[in-house]
């Protein structure tokens, strides 16, 4: 007779599902800084569906939007997950997974129970028309993200996805560096891939943002295996040269320039001052490149601060592509270098089941390399998105073992 509940770290036997579990719950009386707001509580494991599949989470990655979620903005993410008919008094975080299979739904055919998996984020209705036509699910009314806009996140013992969100775990790689660059990597390939006729092409040259980090390290080795050059945006030299170490050409240091955020009126006379700083960045770009060329995509995600220049830099017919907006949400745009040279200036959010398939396909072919930072324990699941929220993560992305008894697991111990 199995138990009602297991500790961190206690494996069941496969395919057990006890009655409660561990979670990093979010509750909206203490929506606030990620410290405090997310905390492990003890619940009732869910129950399945017909197309979905449990998981006992292994390892968790840490996103941004966890953050967020933490804070309660820029939405109430328990009022969110309601659409879906799901808990509204309570929320776990996390969007990233790599653990095993311990129950399907009758309708599942992709995975069986004892599967060893990551699990991509990416939620939809299977029933939606948008869907069942053919369309890229990523555009459907219904698209969701999977520990965001939905309640049962990775950061718990046991977590409930549809069945198609299953992807096999690359066996040379442990649980915490399984589980943490699949959100951030699938992400990547679909803004570099996803958007024709601006995809990554031989010789083409990308300005990636924040290039050190979880999404920009991936996004390096992704433009270099499609045979571009990228040049990483960073905040010191150390970042730089691991950039260049990740493949990338060369990099820009953002320290060296002043002009960040939202510029002055275009007629005022401060604008002259923020015009010199985005030409001076142009010119850093050429002066790695050794030659005048400019980005034909620029990979973004600080939002506010960078985008007047992102546009401004990149090259006539090129793409400004952006996924996030990390410091902050009031870009402005001038519309005289976008219609004027034909940029575009193009959202992208998340990944259909191709494209996650297609980067896990090149992590299992060890041709994308995982860029774990650090890895966490399930106790300081709130401390490590306080680090994020605060800027103050390492390189590379970053893990949190959950049910992993100990680092370094490839599988079972």
């Amino acid at each position: 007779m199995g138990k009602d509940l297991y500790e961190m770290g206690e494996l069941p036997p496969i395919g057990e599902v006890p009655a409660k579990m561990h979670a990093q719950l979010v509750r909206p009386d203490r929506f606030g800084e990620p410290e405090t707001a997310i905390r492990d509580e003890v619940i009732d494991v869910p129950e399945i569906g017909p197309d979905e599949a449990l998981v006992m989470v292994m390892a968790a990655g840490v996103n941004f939007n966890n953050v967020w979620a933490a804070r309660g903005v820029p939405v109430d993410v328990t009022k969110t997950q309601a659409r879906w008919g799901e808990p509204t008094e309570f929320h776990i975080v996390g969007s990233d997974a790599a653990g095993i299979v311990y129950a399907v739904g009758e309708r599942v055919t992709n995975v069986g129970v004892g599967d060893r998996v990551v699990v991509h984020a990416g939620q939809w209705d299977l029933d939606d028309p948008w869907v069942i036509a053919g369309n890229d699910p990523g555009l459907a009314p219904s698209f969701r993200v999977w520990g965001y806009d939905t309640c049962w996140g990775s950061f718990a013992q046991f977590t409930k996805v549809q069945a198609h969100q299953c992807l096999p775990k690359a066996p040379h790689l442990t649980w915490e560096e399984a589980a943490a660059p699949t959100l951030t990597g699938a992400t990547a390939y679909r803004m570099l891939h996803g958007w024709p006729p601006n995809t990554v092409k031989e010789g083409d040259v990308v300005l990636v943002w924040g290039g050190s980090g979880g999404l920009g390290s991936l996004a390096i080795q992704l433009v270099t295996l499609a045979g571009g050059r990228a040049v990483a945006v960073v905040s010191s030299d150390e970042r730089g040269e691991y950039c260049k170490s990740l493949g990338a050409a060369g990099y820009v240091n953002r320290r060296d320039f002043t002009h960040w955020g939202v510029p002055p009126a275009w007629d005022s006379p401060e604008w002259k001052t923020w015009f010199e700083g985005a030409k001076g960045f142009g010119k850093a770009i050429w002066d790695v490149l050794g030659e005048r060329t400019s980005p034909q995509i620029v990979f973004e995600h600080p939002g506010q601060d960078t985008i007047p220049t992102s546009i401004f830099v990149a090259d006539r017919g090129g793409m400004v592509v952006i996924c996030a907006g990390t410091s902050g949400y009031d870009t402005m745009v001038d519309v005289r270098y976008l219609w004027y040279m034909q940029k575009r200036y193009q959202g992208s959010h998340l990944f259909n089941d191709d494209q996650a398939a297609a980067f896990n396909g090149l992590v299992r072919a060890q041709k994308v390399r995982t860029t774990l930072g650090h890895t966490y324990d399930y106790g300081e699941t709130g401390h490590v998105h306080q680090e994020m929220g605060d800027g103050r993560l390492p390189e590379g992305n970053v893990a949190v073992l959950v049910n992993a008894p100990e680092r370094g697991l490839t599988d079972l111990p």
